[in-house]
């Protein structure tokens, strides 16, 4: 992925402290070292399917603009800001204006106006306070997870390459950004409402097609994103490895691997094949409007 020199958003902050998580948390759902795979394991996720994160009235953590440059800092910010550039287009397009998120990263530890939570969390996005939440050992988990090297260099000129598994990580990035064009668009505020009014299973599989649908509106930034970017930012290997890190966090594949039985009703986020099914779709349609994975549900 070809992103370095190229400029980023000025809403990336980073966060001086946060608070501990009180009760509740993200239960059994997720087994450790692979915490973080799961991309919409957040608040609002766990409020819909009744696994309340406690301890979210106490205020946001303090945070300040980030200033250091780091390169993990300079991905973020240069990928917080293709989707900007993406998502202001798409909603240009409809007639709308498109809001942009903040993003805060942390260590250890953050409080959102969803509740506190910890790297063990992953990545989240509260609509609350729009604002997507990334733990700085982020790119440490990814890198050993799927074996990616920090010092491989991917193809490109010189002043432009990157590392091989940015864009899985922009993957990430852009799914959490993805709920918050949900929120932006009342679909999260929908499913809340529909959740609260039918069983755990039925919530279940409303917050799959919540979760699918962000990683479809993942598909739809990569795809626009080549066209406003001069050149295009994709390079040789890039959809590979966001088919890959989309295939390994299906519900179906974190059972398996934690040895527990598969059990579809108590999936929050879809099958490996769907993520990967929906990814693609939008990647290859660059279209919201092929992203209804409610089909009438709402």
């Amino acid at each position: 992925m070809k992103w370095q020199g190229r400029q980023g958003s000025s809403n990336v902050r980073t966060s001086s402290g946060g608070g501990k998580m009180i009760g509740g948390g993200i239960g059994g759902i997720i087994i450790a070292g692979i915490l973080w795979l799961v991309f919409g394991v957040n608040p609002m996720t766990a409020l819909q399917t009744g696994q309340v994160m406690a301890g979210g009235v106490g205020g946001n953590s303090t945070t300040q603009p980030a200033t250091d440059d780091s390169r993990d800092t300079r991905f973020v910010k240069v990928v917080l800001a293709d989707t900007e550039a993406v998502w202001h287009q798409v909603f240009n397009e409809g007639g709308q204006t498109y809001q942009e998120p903040s993003l805060v990263l942390f260590d250890g530890q953050v409080r959102s106006a969803c509740g506190s939570a910890t790297s063990a969390t992953g990545p989240f996005y509260c609509p609350s306070d729009q604002t997507v939440y990334l733990d700085t050992s982020f790119f440490v988990e990814m890198r050993q997870s799927f074996g990616i090297s920090g010092d491989q260099q991917g193809s490109g000129d010189a002043e432009n390459r990157g590392k091989a598994g940015d864009f899985a990580q922009a993957y990430v990035i852009s799914h959490e950004v993805g709920h918050h064009v949900q929120t932006l668009l009342g679909i999260t505020q929908q499913v809340n409402e529909a959740s609260r009014q039918v069983t755990r299973v039925q919530a279940n599989k409303l917050s799959v097609m919540q979760e699918l649908q962000a990683d479809c509106f993942a598909g739809v930034w990569a795809n626009r994103n080549e066209s406003l970017v001069a050149g295009g930012f994709l390079e040789a290997g890039d959809v590979d490895e966001a088919i890959n890190a989309a295939g390994q966090i299906g519900d179906d594949r974190l059972a398996q691997a934690s040895g527990r039985t598969v059990t579809p009703d108590s999936f929050t986020h879809g099958t490996s094949q769907q993520r990967i099914q929906w990814f693609t779709r939008g990647l290859e349609s660059g279209s919201v409007q092929s992203c209804d994975t409610f089909s009438g549900a709402l």
